[in-house]
């Protein structure tokens, strides 16, 4: 802000200013640490200070001269350090000149100006330390020069290597040769025209085979061979002019003959060998081939033979670009050594002290396993557990029905337990040929209770899908330890039971989920696998007062990955990305299948329908029967389930069936 004049000032002032003495001298100024620039006449024009004080005495505040100093030789902006300056300076005075001031004060020594001010001229490196320096920070434009032959003499400029080659002619005179003159194009002629293949084909004329031929021979008019009858042109054999009808037709005449005589077969056909009297087509018979559904064999088909021989063949590189990798360059799983081959030690040396490893990890502290229970160290045996535990749950689930008939598969002696040779037996079937330690470890692992027997409820949870296959209403009346028969109903009592029951317990059956009807085993712990309860860990520890809030309390933050709390609307944006949990998983994008392309999905196809949506689903996909056949086609699909239910998967089987029976007859009729 600008300072205030003094008819400002003293209309705003309500007290008595009194004006101080004129002989008073200006406020001493304040260092701000930049120079001043000097007014003309600037005691002249000094304003007399107003002030709310009572004017002093007059030589009470009388300054006394100061002495001069001799002037040292200090340079142009230093101060000498004995000069203080005063505290204070500004536009009120000090009435209290002779009292010291508190603190300290520290002299002012160089500036920053004065320090970041260059000294020229700059010191020069000497020509004898600066070509030392060329090895590591050589000027623009300079060669490095390692420091150790830096008072070598340069001798390369004028040494020269390799062997001088002598020119013979120039490509000038290949490329665009002197013409040569009618006579010694004669000359050249002479020459050519003792060679045979000159007198026999000149050049600019073909080779004359009149000489050869019989005499009398028409050579316009006689032709040899034997004259093409032309029927039909090829346009109409690769394309006939027919219908997709006619010509199905004439390939289904012809496909029995075809069958006999040259055994082919339509893609997927059974080939019936008249040896099983009850043989349908839509049955499947023989041991499975095995595939592979990675894609190896059509990426093989994808390479032409040289190809793949090129790689695997072995590649030629460069042996000074390989070493310069293997120096310079860093590899996965390997310390970069760029000094290897200079250290004389042999392979795998390694260096400091070899930690051993403890023979317990983590897991086993926390479980409070024992020794001889320890999990460290058995990773390659439990993976291998879990492969073959892996092959005969999907071989369970893809043969049997339910847990009690797979049970029943195992259980060859029908004494409701499963013994070690019973299990290599069902594994033989599966095709799983295990080594007697293997089947050991196996054993060991199924068999929680160790009695040496594998029961139901070890087989359910180890050796099959619990979950998945639940249990059905015959099978928990029969499997339930303690079922004995009915003794008021003499038809049952006197009944001997045509197979052994099942020892497990009732309470061993729960439900799949609450208030679910679906009931499923319950799961089975292992006796090493209970956490100990006397550890702390931190998490515990911290906020454990009485009366805290429990930790299952704590706010959640962040919105999950899969939004189940809110339902899916009914038609999608195209911006809407949330996953509703109607999204498929890794498996449904590398194999799609035609139907997900239209928004439907193999649970589609196995749910349980009404009579009436199977109807409107029909008629929507273009299969029109009428009311008798639909109830023909409905009647059969009920037929295929215990319960009557019917879903789109057992109608669309039913029509295939039909079709195929229907196409059989007309075969026989014809």
């Amino acid at each position: 802000p600008e300072p205030r004049t003094t008819q400002e000032q003293d209309e705003e002032s309500t007290c008595v200013v009194m004006k101080p003495s004129t002989e008073m001298q200006p406020p001493v100024e304040v260092d701000i640490g930049l120079p001043l620039t000097k007014e003309p006449d600037e005691t002249k024009n000094i304003v007399p200070q107003m002030g709310l004080v009572i004017e002093p005495h007059q030589d009470q505040f009388i300054q006394q001269p100061e002495e001069k100093k001799e002037t040292r030789n200090l340079e142009p902006g230093v101060e000498p350090p004995d000069h203080i300056r005063p505290i204070y300076a500004g536009k009120f005075f000090d009435r209290m000149p002779c009292w010291p001031s508190a603190g300290k004060v520290i002299p002012i020594g160089y500036r920053v100006a004065t320090s970041l001010t260059e000294k020229l001229p700059r010191p020069i490196t000497p020509p004898e330390t600066k070509k030392f320096f060329n090895y590591r920070y050589p000027p623009p434009g300079a060669e490095r020069v390692f420091y150790g032959r830096a008072n070598d003499p340069a001798i390369a400029p004028y040494l020269m290597h390799g062997i001088r080659t002598k020119t013979s002619g120039t490509a000038k005179s290949l490329i665009n040769p002197q013409p040569m003159t009618t006579f010694q194009q004669k000359m050249k002629d002479e020459k050519e025209s003792i060679y045979f293949s000159n007198q026999r084909a000149p050049l600019g004329k073909s080779h004359d085979q009149t000489p050869g031929l019989p005499k009398g021979l028409d050579l316009m008019n006689r032709t040899f061979g034997t004259a093409v009858i032309r029927e039909f042109c090829g346009r109409d054999v690769v394309n006939p002019p027919k219908s997709f009808e006619e010509v199905f037709k004439e390939g289904e005449k012809g496909h029995d003959l075809y069958v006999v005589s040259h055994n082919d077969y339509y893609p997927g056909e059974v080939k019936n060998r008249k040896y099983n009297p009850n043989f349908h087509r839509f049955n499947l018979y023989g041991v499975p081939t095995p595939h592979f559904t990675d894609g190896r064999n059509m990426a093989k088909s994808l390479y032409w033979l040289h190809e793949l021989q090129m790689k695997r063949g072995a590649k030629v590189v460069s042996k000074r670009v390989d070493d310069f990798k293997e120096k310079f360059q860093h590899k996965l799983g390997k310390v970069l050594d760029p000094i290897a081959e200079t250290m004389n030690v042999p392979p795998g040396y390694t260096f400091g002290a070899c930690l051993h490893p403890e023979e317990y990890g983590v897991g086993d502290l926390i479980h409070n396993r024992s020794p001889g229970e320890y999990l460290r160290g058995k990773d390659r045996v439990r993976a291998l557990i879990a492969a073959v535990r892996h092959r005969l749950k999907k071989f369970n689930y893809q043969n049997f029905d339910s847990l009690l008939e797979a049970f029943r598969h195992y259980d060859k002696k029908r004494d409701g337990m499963i013994d070690k040779a019973e299990l290599q037996e069902a594994c033989n079937q599966a095709n799983l040929h295990l080594d007697e330690n293997l089947l050991d470890q196996l054993f060991d692992y199924c068999d929680v209770d160790n009695d040496g027997l594998i029961n139901f409820l070890e087989f359910a949870n180890f050796l099959n899908w619990k979950d998945t296959m639940v249990l059905k209403d015959y099978e928990e009346r029969v499997i339930i330890k303690g079922k004995k028969p009915d003794c008021a109903n003499p038809a049952e009592a006197n009944l001997k039971e045509s197979e052994p029951t099942l020892l497990i317990k009732p309470e061993d059956i729960v439900l799949k989920e609450p208030g679910s009807s679906k009931k499923i085993v319950r799961t089975l712990l292992r006796p090493s696998d209970k956490v100990s309860s006397y550890y702390k860990t931190t998490s515990s520890e911290i906020n454990a007062v009485v009366g805290a809030v429990p930790s299952i309390c704590y706010p959640i933050f962040g919105v999950p990955t899969v939004r189940c709390d809110i339902p899916a609307p009914r038609i999608r944006r195209v911006s809407d990305r949330t996953n509703y949990g109607e999204e498929g998983n890794a498996y449904s994008l590398l194999y799609p299948t035609i139907f997900s392309q239209k928004g439907v999905f193999e649970r589609d196809f196995f749910k349980t329908r009404s009579k009436e949506e199977i109807a409107e689903i029909l008629c929507n996909i273009g299969v029109n029967l009428s009311e008798e056949e639909f109830e023909n086609v409905w009647t059969l699909a009920s037929k295929k389930h215990h319960r009557g239910e019917v879903c789109v998967e057992n109608i669309r089987n039913v029509l295939d069936e039909l079709q195929y029976a229907d196409r059989s007859k007309c075969k026989t009729t014809s």
